[in-house]
């Protein structure tokens, strides 16, 4: 694919230029169930040497939101729309370079006597390792798209849809891999040539297996969970014979930095919870929990190591859940919120948590420690609030662009009294003056 694609060219390093290194990357490719799907090597340049401003300018390149899949998954239900999935094979190495980079020959490429030791590769493509190589695959894949008449979302830059006649086709872009959803199955055998004839591209068929999360379709909806990544996890931490407990955290636990004595690998606890936070796609059930363990990835104590166990016991009593998005779901949004008071030992801030729903379908939620202390509980219930509705006029924007208008109230749930009166008639008060404005906005 290297050579195909003419990604380099051997030619002599030019005075005053540093190469960069490379080396070879392997990887087993699994499927849901396990088994091995593919062996992967992949070349990858050593990007850490680059220099700003010299080797590469811009790097930022837009990645999918988690919570804008499930939307798009939940309209599909509700819609009946058809749902593919396509990789692109090497993306990054599609990506055009401008700027002038020199690489050390690959290790298996050199053979002895066939080149001088001052030959190195001159990048005519980006590479995978390259700081801006996920950027220049991102405008490359952005202007092939364009160019088949999509048009890039406002609310999310990596969702395109392209609407003809009672046509409308959508495509979710995180990184390499695509979601292609629609109503017209020729519509989408087309789009998927088009895309066949611009890149190295594999069709993979009716949408399975996505970024590690099992989607099973069924007439009444679609289903997502994470049960094999479950698995694993349990595996690792030794915990697949352990005994399943019903709450993922204890009640009334106050974590804290100083509670018990430290961590002899930091590292341990910090790939947990990591592993944790990208349970929570499908997982809303743990999002508080995994909110408070991410609060102490700097100096992990035991006790922190042993409530992080405590959640994986808990998933341990039914790793197949997850959520559903149900096809007879309404197409009305509606939220709920709330907060914890001071709930920090440490700081005295508040917790804010919201979710979201489709009709019946959850599509997003959080779980996010608040930026200021509250002075009040109506305070730290009004900032839920105010989290929540940013949520979602942004979730009407995003079903605005997959072809939906929003035009009905959304129904806000709330149980603090104090804090729906202050909503409902945000009179200026002397107990109410200290709430920021960015909250009435």
């Amino acid at each position: 694919a290297l050579e195909q694609n003419s990604t380099w060219s051997i030619t002599t390093l030019p005075p005053h230029k540093n190469p960069i290194g490379c080396r070879w990357v392997y990887k087993i490719k699994r499927r849901s169930d396990g088994s091995i799907k593919r062996y992967k090597a992949r070349l990858v340049a050593k990007g850490y040497t680059q220099l700003e401003g010299l080797d590469y300018h811009e790097t930022i390149a837009p990645v999918a939101k988690l919570t804008t899949m499930r939307t798009l998954l939940a309209l599909a239900s509700i819609q009946r729309w058809h749902l593919y999935q396509m990789d692109v094979s090497n993306a990054f190495i599609h990506g055009e370079l401008h700027e002038e980079i020199y690489m050390t020959i690959p290790p298996g490429l050199l053979r002895e006597g066939e080149y001088s030791s001052n030959k190195v590769c001159r990048l005519h493509k980006s590479l995978y390792g390259l700081k801006q190589a996920p950027r220049n695959w991102f405008h490359k894949l952005l202007s092939a798209l364009k160019g088949a008449g999509f048009i890039q979302s406002s609310a999310d830059n990596t969702l395109f849809t392209r609407k003809h006649e009672k046509q409308f086709i959508v495509i979710l872009v995180y990184v390499d891999d695509l979601i292609i959803a629609g109503n017209d199955e020729p519509g989408i055998a087309s789009v998927k040539q088009y895309l066949h004839s611009k890149f190295h591209i594999k069709d993979l068929g009716i949408l399975k297996y996505f970024l590690g999360i099992e989607v099973a379709r069924a007439p009444s909806g679609i289903f997502l969970s994470q049960r094999k990544y479950i698995v694993d996890i349990l595996n690792d931490a030794g915990l697949i014979g352990a005994k399943p407990i019903d709450f993922p955290m204890e009640q009334k636990l106050r974590l804290t930095p100083n509670d018990s004595i430290p961590l002899k690998d930091p590292a341990k606890y910090e790939r947990l919870v990591g592993r944790l936070i990208y349970l929570t796609i499908t997982r809303p059930d743990i999002m508080y929990s995994v909110q408070v363990l991410s609060q102490f990835m700097q100096s992990p104590l035991t006790t922190h190591y042993e409530a992080a166990l405590r959640v994986l016991k808990y998933l341990k009593t039914s790793p197949a859940k997850g959520i559903f998005l149900s096809s007879s779901s309404a197409k009305q949004l509606r939220a709920y919120c709330d907060s914890d008071w001071a709930s920090c030992p440490t700081t005295r801030k508040s917790v804010s948590g919201y979710i979201v729903f489709l009709g019946n379908s959850p599509i997003s939620w959080k779980s996010k420690k608040q930026s200021t202390i509250a002075r009040s509980s109506a305070e730290a219930e009004y900032r839920a609030m105010a989290l929540t509705i940013c949520e979602v006029v942004w979730l009407k924007a995003l079903l605005n662009d997959l072809g939906w208008s929003h035009d009905k109230p959304v129904n806000l749930y709330c149980d603090n009294q104090a804090a729906l009166h202050i909503s409902a008639n945000p009179v200026f008060h002397e107990r109410t003056k200290h709430i920021e404005l960015d909250c009435h906005f």
